[in-house]
Formats: C-alpha cells, structure tokens, sequence
C-alpha cells in the first residue's frame, strides 16, 4: 500500500511565521514613517496660508506678497475658510490724507468740547438773569471807580496847566518874549505829559465799558437760549472768547511715512 503523501508541519510553520513577521515590519515601517512625517504636517499647517489675485492668477505664500500689496490679500485656515482680509499697504499721500483728517477731527472734537465746557461753567456761575445782572454791575462798579478817579486827577492836572499859562505869560507875551526858566518848563512838559497818559487812561476806560457791556450781553442772550432748554454747545462759540489751541489737537507726524507699496520680501511664494 502506498503512503498518502502529506505537508510537511516544519514547512508550513515556517511560511506562516514568515508571514506574520512580513506584516509586522511593514506595520513598523509606516508607523515610523506617520512619526517621521507628523512634525513636518504639524509644521506645515501652522503656516499662514495668504492669497490673491495676480494678472488672473491666483498667488498663494506663507507671508504677505509683495506684488499684491496695493489690493486686498486673504489669509485663510488650514481648511480654506476665511481668516480674515490684510487691506491694501497705504502710500505717502494716503498717510498724510489720514493724518489730516484725524487732526481735523481732533480739532473739531476739542472746539465742542471746549464749547460744552464753557456753557455749563457759564450756567453754573449765572443761574438766573439776576444773578448775571449783579455780576455786570460789579464789573462796571469797578470800572466806574476807575474813572471817576481818572476824571477827579484829569480836573487836578487841568488847574495845575492854568496856573502853569498863568506864570508863563510873565515871559512869553504881546510886549515880552523871553526864555522860560528851567524850572517851569518843566513843570510844563510834566503836565502835559501827565494830561496826555491821564486822556489815554480815560479813552481806553470808556473803550472797556463798551467791551464788557458788549459781553455781558452775548452771555445775556446765550443764557436765555440756556435756560430755555437749549443743549450746551450746541449755539458755537461765544462772541469774544478765545478758540482752543490748535497745538493741542495737532498729530505727530508718522516718523517713517511708507512713500512706496514694498513690504518684506516672502519666504515661499507659489502660483496655483
């Protein structure tokens, strides 16, 4: 009888651990090829991800593209959704455009300010039309007893220069012309000088009256407007005061104005 020919044990063991030792290098094999490769994607997908349109194509770089700056540049996230949109680099003339504007609107922001300031004071300090009418006479109480003593020394002066033509007729007159004495010339000149200091006195009192009736009056008229229920700067400036100082409101100028679109040139730049 013939033997039935069987697979030898030893073989087939062998093939079979062959195997499983095949799968397991190959597993070890792309397990460090996934580590080897992870820090590179990691890498790669912090990158920022910038992007524009160049002559119909559309430029793709990790950083702001030089070519694009006088448009709009869109930096996405890893997904392609949006991040947000870089605006055009400004040029010289549109620095200097928006500082103008920012100084302007400094300037006008501290004259209504300043505006709102000077009539709340002014409400504060003047509650009623009595209280501003009392103010008014005191201004020009003190004003009054300021000329009256410049009229009472204007009269004294006066009586001293007839005295003075008096005493001269002595040597200057139809039958004598002799020269004065030194003495009463210059009691002359002195009073001439003072009548003269003393009339300017008057003219620049009487011109004060009229300034500080002048302001009583727009303050008057602006009050009424006030308690009337108007806002606080809202009438514009009050007639006679001062305007802010533009010094205040001024913008320094840029230090390194940009005069041309040239940003730092990009790392990786690509055309898709």
């Amino acid at each position: 009888m013939l033997p039935t020919p069987t697979r030898s044990p030893s073989t087939g063991g062998a093939t079979a651990s062959d195997a499983r030792r095949s799968a397991r290098a190959i597993g070890l094999l792309l397990a460090a090829a996934a580590i080897g490769a992870a820090p590179d994607a990691r890498a790669e997908a912090g990158r920022p991800i910038i992007q524009c349109e160049l002559n119909g194509k559309k430029v793709t770089s990790d950083r702001p593209i030089p070519e694009c700056v006088h448009k709009e540049q869109r930096e996405l996230h890893p997904d392609g959704s949006l991040k947000r949109v870089i605006p055009p680099t400004p040029t010289a003339d549109e620095v200097a455009a928006k500082e103008e504007k920012e100084r302007e609107a400094k300037l006008e922001f501290a004259a209504r300010s300043d505006a709102v300031r000077r009539d709340r004071n002014l409400m504060q300090r003047f509650p009623d039309e009595a209280a501003h009418r009392k103010a008014r006479e005191k201004a020009l109480d003190e004003l009054r007893l300021s000329a009256r003593i410049t009229t009472v020394r204007i009269a004294e002066l006066l009586t001293e220069k007839d005295k003075n033509d008096l005493e001269k007729q002595f040597y200057v007159n139809e039958r004598v012309n002799k020269p004065l004495p030194t003495a009463l010339k210059q009691k002359i000149d002195a009073n001439e000088a003072s009548l003269d200091a003393q009339r300017s006195l008057q003219q620049n009192q009487i011109t004060e009256t009229a300034r500080i009736n002048a302001l009583y009056d727009a303050e008057l008229a602006r009050l009424k407007k006030l308690w009337g229920g108007a806002q606080p700067g809202s009438l514009g400036p009050l007639p006679g005061t001062q305007p802010v100082a533009t010094e205040t409101a001024k913008v320094a100028p840029t230090p390194a104005a940009v005069s041309s679109r040239t940003p730092e040139t990009p790392e990786k730049t690509t055309l898709k």
